[in-house]
């Protein structure tokens, strides 16, 4: 127990290190190949900071371990909008652009909805191309609403990018080494929780809803506590949205594939599930109202994903 504790630590230790470093080298790459802002944040950065969840849900379902693969969805996308949100918003408000309610909300909102929807019967391929067809949709969507320049892309393409021109081998070099990592790491967080799940004699899906998607959320807690820190918010809740929709249709069309007609436990498709939908539905309200998440909707989400934890276990 004490080593897959360890092996679960190291784990996600290196899988948001390897991460970070995958989007920055990927974006970079991108950068050098002359691709638009636009692309490289929508497409690049968009799968990039999902790349997580990708890797380690669909192992796990390629292990047949569907439970940790939806949990790692269901927990992650929960956790992005209330813990991650939640904090930030204690930090200092979050303003909420005009532009990204007309347009992560919105596609953010039903691609959960379409992912929960889908659950209650199994995933299967069926479901997975559904899910791919919904994300290539939503993708066009964000291209083609962005084609006359988008200051949020740019914004954040530039985070990742120096001064002087990437030199090309060097990314590279970084890309693909970090991809191993993540890869590598993915496989010893999914190995050790299981292990852990066993142990402890608690079902995978609850480490994944809880141990294993607090930690393939990192990443975003961090960035959004330090642009609280710097009173840099606009980007915070695009990024929250766009992460929850690459999750319920990229990851979602993942594990379809790699796990199909695998089972799903009644707990997971149920109560789980529409927890999620309604953290995704009571997120969109406080977005709307002010255009913005006030401290006091902050804290709201931070209490509501502590209270529903235990109805989780």
């Amino acid at each position: 127990m004490l080593l897959a504790s360890l092996g679960v630590l190291f784990g996600l230790a290196l899988l948001t290190f390897a991460a970070d470093q995958f989007v920055v080298g990927a974006t970079r790459v991108a950068a050098r190949l002359r691709l638009s802002a636009i692309v490289i944040g929508a497409l690049v950065i968009g799968f990039g900071t999902s790349a997580p969840e990708i890797v380690v849900s669909g192992l796990a379902a390629g292990r047949g371990q569907m439970d940790l693969a939806v949990g790692n969805v269901i927990g992650s996308n929960v956790a992005n909008l209330t813990l991650v949100l939640g904090t930030a918003a204690l930090i200092a408000p979050i303003g909420v652009r005009s532009r990204t309610l007309k347009r992560e909300a919105p596609l953010s909102l039903v691609a959960v909805l379409l992912f929960a929807v889908l659950l209650q019967g199994g995933l299967s391929i069926v479901d997975g191309t559904i899910l791919g067809i919904a994300l290539l949709g939503s993708l066009a969507v964000i291209l083609l609403s962005a084609r006359g320049g988008d200051p949020e892309f740019e914004a954040e393409v530039g985070e990742f990018l120096t001064d002087a021109l990437p030199k090309l081998p060097v990314e590279v070099t970084r890309t693909v080494l970090s991809l191993i990592a993540v890869l590598l790491s993915a496989q010893i967080l999914v190995t050790s929780a299981s292990t852990i799940a066993e142990g402890l004699g608690v079902a995978e899906g609850f480490i994944g809803l809880t141990v294993v998607a607090i930690g393939t959320s990192l990443p975003e807690l961090a960035t959004a506590i330090q642009a609280a820190r710097r009173r840099e918010t606009d980007l915070i809740v695009g990024n929250l949205l766009g992460s929850n929709l690459f999750n319920a249709t990229a990851v979602g069309t993942i594990i379809s594939i790699a796990g199909p007609s695998e089972p799903v436990s009644a707990s997971l498709a149920g109560l789980a599930t529409w927890v999620m939908v309604a953290v995704a539905a009571i997120a969109f309200v406080f977005m709307v109202t002010g255009t913005r998440v006030a401290r006091t909707e902050g804290a709201v989400l931070l209490i509501g994903y502590l209270a529903v934890l235990p109805l989780l276990a």
